[in-house]
């Protein structure tokens, strides 16, 4: 348990989930699973990210570490700077092995991820980051997690695939990822209220906002068995499973009540679809 609370508290949980999705998208395109660098760039540029949240909060707001939610970075803010060092060396070491391709494709979906936890308008009194853009933050999210695991795959490659096949792709990750991410949202609505930040959970509410989350991942399931009933048999059992566990974890009450419900069970989905996908695979 000890080593599972350090995965998450130190976002290597989430990077290594960010991997599981892009191999999944090698098995996916037909390729079979192997390192690249751009997996290197993918697990690197996650952990960055997801520790640059934190980094700004240390910057501009050293109060909020005596909150509840930063209790694990206060208590570990060297190991936290040596992570954030970490994370940003190794990504510097995978760059200079990928493709320049790959480079320039990832180019605008770390623009838009750093100015989705960077300020870009900042004064003596206001802090304007993207994320704080009415119903953006949910969409950014899903849009730059789709494609990114999908789209390093195919420019790594260097062959074409059917447009139909990476747009079903590219659909079934989106629709995947926003499920996913709505009880966050919800977690989030009380500071997000106070902000005055608009999120789905705050206009439609909690109920309505947990049937979304229930009807996209429906959806994703649908969207996958008309992808795949013909074709990859492998995948769809393991998106089945996928879809069956997500559901399952997306209401229970009991897992709810976690402490690690949104940052183990929820985040952990991803990594479950991915390791579904490849077990299937390798039994196929």
């Amino acid at each position: 348990m000890r080593i599972f609370n350090f995965l998450i508290n130190t976002n290597i949980y989430i990077s290594l989930a960010a991997v599981a999705l892009t191999v999944e998208t090698q098995l996916q395109l037909g390729m079979p699973p192997q390192w690249h660098p751009y997996l290197f760039i993918i697990f690197f540029a996650t952990l960055f990210d997801y520790n640059l949240h934190r980094l700004v909060t240390v910057l501009t707001n050293k109060e909020a570490l005596n909150s509840d939610k930063h209790k694990w970075l206060k208590e570990y803010l060297s190991l936290f700077y040596v992570l954030v060092v970490f994370s940003v060396i190794g990504f510097i070491i995978a760059v200079f092995l990928a493709k320049k391709e790959v480079l320039i494709i990832l180019s605008p979906f770390a623009l838009i991820t750093l100015f989705y936890s960077l300020p870009i308008f900042k004064n003596q009194k206001y802090l304007f980051r993207l994320r704080e853009i009415p119903f953006l933050k949910i969409f950014l999210i899903s849009i730059v997690w789709s494609a990114t695991t999908i789209i390093l795959p195919i420019v790594q490659s260097g062959k074409s695939f059917d447009f139909a096949h990476l747009a079903l792709m590219l659909l079934e990750r989106f629709l995947f990822v926003f499920a996913i991410t709505i009880p966050f949202d919800i977690r989030d609505m009380r500071g997000d209220e106070q902000s005055g930040l608009k999120t789905i959970p705050l206009v439609i509410g909690v109920k309505k906002s947990m049937i979304l989350a229930n009807a996209f991942t429906v959806l994703f399931l649908i969207v996958s068995l008309l992808h795949y009933y013909n074709s990859a048999y492998f995948i769809l059992f393991a998106f089945v499973l996928s879809a069956i566990s997500t559901l399952f974890f997306l209401n229970s009450k009991i897992l709810q009540k976690w402490s690690f419900y949104h940052y183990g069970i929820l985040d952990g989905t991803m990594l479950l679809q991915g390791i579904l996908v490849w077990i299937c695979y390798f039994l196929n």
